[in-house]
């Protein structure tokens, strides 16, 4: 391995430091510090010569130096066990918020290799709480009475409206919305494809998928409703389940779009038509839905609406504000494309 000067690999690169920007500009590394900080003291022609070497160098002091010298970072996190397509489309939203207001945004994704599901939220706070981020965006978080030292906010939190301020959508409403559909069109042997059964979400559409059966008077199957856990893979054997029957059904509902579009490829290895032969609902809306083939007949759930308020509330709290509401839910609306179709009476 080749070395620089410096005894540093080819490849490598050093962070800038004060003291760099102190040498080069020929100056002590309390003047640097006094220029960064914009305290009196330093002629303009110094702040000058000293501000063009930290541009030149790129110098920015760490978010925990910042916070040390501040007590505050100007950071916001987001803490999410995965990015996935909700995740991703709710920062969409964050970002947009975020404009203009001071702040910049710091993701924290454990990649989906936590192996305990309950409480990573907590880890995660602990690790930048304070030092890191001055406040925080919890994703569909497992636990909610963390204790931190910022002020948070619960997105689609698993457990339902706890304490802490939450955002979430009418997870219920959407999935009556899905199956009155598929019954609009004829449909009355209808599948579903749960969700994690630990999520308040999953939970409040599958009591949307059994009311809008109920109130229509057709019986709830047991036979008819697996579970996928909003994972594509598992979804895969579910889909494979329902469709294999010898009775199948004619329409499923699926608890999220993953879930749906991995039915709709299963559909499509299986030689079953998607709608002539299946129809087909999904939720969340997110992109993928409208670019499938067909595209997704879907419940649009305001995922990128969620990110921007949640971070409105968080502002509230972050400026010792009590925040115009609480908890919040969204409204859901159908979005019919072409995977629904009329039952064609099999």
């Amino acid at each position: 391995m080749t070395l620089t000067g410096r005894g540093i690999p080819h490849g490598t690169t050093q962070r800038t430091t004060i003291r760099d920007v102190a040498e080069q500009a020929g100056v002590s590394v309390a003047t640097v510090s006094k220029v960064l900080n914009n305290r009196y003291g330093v002629s303009a022609s110094t702040a000058e010569r000293v501000q063009q070497v930290i541009d030149s160098l790129g110098y920015e002091a760490s978010l925990v130096a910042r916070s040390l010298r501040n007590q505050r970072t100007n950071v916001i996190g987001i803490l999410v066990a995965d990015l996935e397509p909700f995740s991703t489309e709710l920062l969409k939203g964050a970002s947009r918020a975020i404009h203009g207001k001071g702040y910049e945004l710091l993701v924290y994704s454990a990649g989906g290799l936590t192996q305990d599901h309950v409480g990573w939220e907590r880890r995660y706070l602990s690790r930048l709480a304070g030092t890191l981020v001055d406040g925080a965006i919890l994703v569909t978080p497992t636990v909610v009475d963390t204790p931190s030292e910022v002020p948070y906010v619960a997105v689609d939190p698993h457990t339902g409206r706890p304490g802490p301020p939450t955002v979430d959508s009418d997870n219920l409403n959407g999935a009556r919305l899905a199956v009155e559909h598929l019954i609009s069109l004829g449909h009355r042997r209808i599948g579903m494809i749960c969700g994690r059964a630990d999520l308040e979400s999953a939970r409040l559409r599958e009591e949307g998928y059994r009311l809008a059966l109920e109130s229509s008077g057709i019986d709830v199957v047991p036979d008819l409703i697996t579970l996928g856990g909003y994972d594509p893979g598992l979804a895969e054997g579910a889909s494979r389940q329902l469709l294999g029957m010898a009775d199948r059904p004619t329409a499923i509902f699926a608890a999220n779009d993953l879930m749906a579009l991995e039915t709709l490829a299963v559909a499509n290895e299986l030689g079953i038509r998607v709608p002539e032969d299946l129809s087909l609902v999904g939720f969340d809306n997110v992109p993928d839905a409208v670019m499938a083939e067909p595209s997704l007949t879907t419940i649009n759930q305001p995922i990128q609406e969620m990110g921007r308020l949640s971070i409105e509330i968080l502002l509230q709290l972050m400026a010792g504000e009590e925040p115009d509401e609480l908890h919040v839910t969204l409204p859901t609306q159908l979005v019919v494309r072409q995977s629904t179709g009329p039952a064609n009476g099999r």
